[in-house]
């Protein structure tokens, strides 16, 4: 879904939003070179970033945020590349939404893009792609003919095939993934894989141990009621441990219901308490490496937050609006609307 496919009124693009506390940490902006809004976020290592976003615009840094290379890729100008797949300073895959979504690849570090896939499903949404290593990667899309959309690549995007329908439980009425972030989708390992739902009675998770092959969905606690409700974005730092966010991005204040914990692979959830979750909708959470799952960084339209303790609890970082957020070691990258692109390194 366009973020969600609908089409809401820019909201709180750049706008403040008082909080009552904020530690003492904030984003360094960084130039981009556009005002394009970015939602798609790839970090190969703390110096090499990636990120992508309206009117086919890619950049990319290799010094840590010192420059970003600002490039077009040549036939999708008029596309919004909401997710993009690194798996190192030269490769890159990066996705547009809508009917006919497509998948470029660059192996020259963004000077030139070619086609690698094109979905001709009617129906079909693609939101996120995800690259366990340089040969393996997958991508979902929204359900068509009452079943999400799956392909994978095994020879490094050359070529990407379709998974069996047959392995995918049945969506809901109205179920879709949000592309609001290029994270409703997560891999894990060698194999592991999760995307996430909104915009039905139940906002739920689908997990694969076998890339694909076979699947399982459960309920997740996030708020629902709205098309534009539901879980926006997963993160896992092992098999078994991982969070996701999310709430109403129509509502981007709306505290409470937007953050969630499992230690089971995802089976059952912990929703964080209302009196202690982000101050407001989330599209990204992402762990801190090296932190034991103690850290975790979240952020959305109406600022960041940051917990210490596991995700129980959470503090107010800045109240600038972004998209995503992705990390490696102890460096955090975050897109947002208007060409915003930050660096924060953690302490």
């Amino acid at each position: 879904m366009s973020i969600l496919g609908i089409r809401f009124p820019a909201l709180l693009l750049g706008a403040s939003l008082m909080a009552p506390r904020t530690v003492h940490a904030q984003w360094t902006a960084q130039a981009s070179g556009t005002t394009a809004e970015f939602r798609g976020l790839s970090v190969v290592s703390p110096t090499v970033a990636w990120v992508s976003g309206m009117r086919g615009l890619v950049a990319h840094t290799l010094d840590g945020g010192g420059h970003w290379i600002l490039d077009t890729v040549a036939t999708a100008s008029k596309l919004d590349l909401r997710s993009i797949a690194a798996t190192s300073a030269r490769v890159a895959h990066a996705m547009s939404i809508g009917d006919s979504s497509r998948i470029f690849r660059t192996t020259d570090g963004g000077r030139s893009w070619t086609q690698q896939f094109i979905s001709l499903k009617k129906g079909s949404f693609f939101d996120a792609i995800r690259f366990w290593d340089e040969k393996h990667g997958i991508a979902v899309s929204d359900p068509v003919d009452g079943k999400f959309l799956l392909v994978t690549t095994s020879d490094g995007g050359d070529t990407w095939q379709e998974i069996s329908s047959a392995a995918i439980p049945h969506a809901l009425p109205a179920e879709g993934a949000f592309a609001a972030s290029g994270s409703a989708l997560a891999v894990w390992g060698k194999s592991d894989v999760w995307f996430v739902t909104g915009g039905a009675a139940v906002a739920r998770i689908y997990h694969s141990p076998d890339r694909g092959r076979s699947w399982m969905v459960h309920d997740t606690p996030l708020r629902v009621g709205a098309a534009s409700t539901g879980v926006f974005s997963v993160a896992f730092r092992d098999a078994k441990h991982g969070a996701i966010a999310g709430g109403d991005y129509a509502k981007p204040r709306l505290a409470g219901r937007n953050l969630a914990l499992t230690s089971d692979g995802g089976r059952t959830w912990t929703l964080v308490d209302s009196a202690t979750s982000p101050a407001g909708f989330r599209s990204a959470v992402a762990f801190v490496p090296g932190t034991a799952g103690k850290r975790l960084i979240a952020t959305g339209l109406s600022g960041t937050d940051l917990s210490a303790d596991g995700g129980k609890t959470w503090t107010p970082m800045d109240t600038v609006a972004y998209n995503s957020v992705v990390m490696s070691g102890n460096v955090a990258y975050a897109t947002g609307p208007r060409g915003r692109v930050a660096r924060w390194v953690a302490r």
